[in-house]
């Protein structure tokens, strides 16, 4: 075998009751590509790509009973760009723009499926609330929500 050849395997891992836990490729005994992970009840808790054993690209997040709870990017392992915050029926309510795993940029703020709010953060720490979007336009660029 050469120094260039990798091992590649799909793994199952189990509760102890027998429901299946997580399955996804491995590639020298590290997660590689797309992996679910399941809660108890059979349900799926998350899915995602890893990439060298860290959670990378695009993942999803869900309640215990399947509906959506949060998605988002990570690189190398962090969680990064925009991310998506659901309640348990499914509907937004708000977004984050995330550097290194914390809030930085914006969050948009939802109730009853209607944008409430954008607050602005600074490596966690909120710095300004906008409640109307003429006073949001007045201190911010659109293209900053990209």
């Amino acid at each position: 075998m050469s120094a260039d050849d990798t091992r590649s395997e799909y793994s199952k891992e189990y509760y102890n009751h027998g429901q299946l836990k997580s399955e996804g490729w491995l590639k020298d005994n590290l997660k590689s590509g797309y992996w679910k992970y399941y809660y108890e009840n059979g349900v799926i808790a998350y899915q995602g790509h890893f990439r060298k054993g860290q959670k990378e690209d695009y993942w999803y997040f869900y309640h215990t009973d399947g509906i959506l709870k949060k998605e988002g990017h990570y690189n190398k392992g962090i969680a990064v760009n925009w991310w998506i915050y659901y309640d348990s029926k499914g509907h937004i309510i708000h977004k984050c723009q995330l550097e290194e795993g914390v809030k930085n940029g914006y969050c948009l703020k939802y109730a009853n499926q209607k944008l409430t709010s954008a607050e602005k953060y600074s490596k966690g720490q909120k710095i300004n609330e906008w409640y109307t979007f003429s006073s949001f336009k007045r201190d911010n660029k659109l293209s900053d929500l990209k």
